[in-house]
């Protein structure tokens, strides 16, 4: 008897150390994957920039899907600027997406507070007027056209602001002192060097290519307009019917985000070289390496929102007639991000 017990009780404690295996690995595996009733698409979008190179990292490296587990599939859908985001998640195309500034105050303001929230940054710097070396000065601009990625996204306001504060005069037809010509950031390298236009406020990487690649030189680096230097390029919305039905495919993804932004501040120069490779896939073009070290130098990818640049970019869209006046209270839900950033032992972020 005493035998059959010693079995017993070795069987016992096997099957209890198998048990508790299970448990840790269950639990392991809970820590990243998202529990869902149901397989959930989440459609992602973001632009094939420099600005937006956490989006690609984060694709790249897998740290989105590793977050949301297998029940969670992707469908990730490139943009050229805001405007056309804004589109999509109005049509309910769209669930998250990295964005500028100006196109997400005006999904909040176009549908009164209900389309979208801004749930955490991602790049601050990485936007300059790049102009023909005989432009000197914004006197120098009467008469010319200058080129943005798109009527009413954030470099166009940033533009058309500037502008105005020189005393120089637009129009939304491309009228005024000062022609601004919206066409997609890809259009922009071919007509400054074609002479179709004189310049463009982009964003990076076709700021340094035109400068790098084209003789152009940078007459205002957007970074020198805000106080330390530092304004909201990009950051990520989500629409808020999907926020409300998927908390936890939101929280999961805000952790492969953070993921994305340490590895790309970590290891900056493995980063270009994956971000350079992705391009490549999705554009059909890469850059010089010149030209990408240069752009990756002007940018700080940070998941602080940095609030305060979106108050100062709505009130310079409004100065300028693309913006009615709009109650930005409630925009911001940093509720989920500040979760991971606090399980994550790193400092949270204010949406003050």
């Amino acid at each position: 008897m005493a035998r059959k017990s010693g079995g017993f009780t070795r069987r016992a404690g096997v099957a209890c150390a198998l048990f508790l295996a299970l448990v840790l690995v269950a639990a392991a595996c809970g820590k990243t994957a998202v529990k869902t009733s149901r397989p959930v698409t989440l459609r992602l979008g973001y632009f094939p920039n420099l600005t937006h190179a956490p989006a690609i990292i984060g694709l790249a490296k897998g740290y989105f899907k590793k977050e949301l587990g297998s029940n969670v599939t992707i469908d990730a859908k490139t943009f050229n600027a805001g405007p056309d985001v804004v589109t999509a998640i109005f049509a309910g195309a769209l669930d998250i997406s990295y964005i500028g500034p100006n196109p997400a105050i005006n999904a909040w303001s176009k549908s009164k507070g209900t389309a979208i929230k801004i749930i955490a940054g991602s790049t601050s710097g990485g936007a300059e007027l790049v102009v023909k070396p005989s432009i000197k000065t914004a006197e120098d601009l009467k008469g010319k056209t200058i080129a943005s990625p798109q009527l009413g996204n954030t470099q166009d306001v940033a533009l058309r602001s500037w502008l105005k504060s020189q005393g120089l005069k637009t129009t939304k037809e491309g009228g005024g002192d000062v022609k601004v010509k919206p066409e997609p950031n890809a259009d922009t390298i071919d007509a400054f060097k074609s002479g179709a236009i004189d310049g463009a406020w982009v964003p990076e990487p076709y700021a340094s290519r035109l400068v790098v690649e084209s003789g152009a030189k940078v007459l205002v680096n957007e970074a020198k307009l805000w106080p330390d230097g530092k304004f909201v390029t990009t950051h990520v919305i989500v629409r808020q019917g999907f926020l409300k039905d998927h908390p936890d495919v939101v929280k999961a993804f805000l952790k492969g985000h953070l993921e994305a932004i340490d590895y790309a501040n970590a290891y900056p120069a493995e980063a270009q070289t994956l971000v350079n490779t992705q391009l490549q896939t999705v554009t059909g073009k890469s850059l010089k390496p010149d030209t990408i070290k240069t752009a990756w130098g002007n940018l700080n990818f940070t998941v602080d929102p940095i609030a305060s640049a979106l108050r100062k970019s709505a009130q310079n869209a409004q100065d300028i007639g693309l913006l009615d006046p709009v109650d930005l209270t409630g925009i911001y839900d940093l509720a989920p991000l500040n979760a991971v950033l606090k399980a994550a032992g790193k400092p949270e972020v204010s949406a003050s």
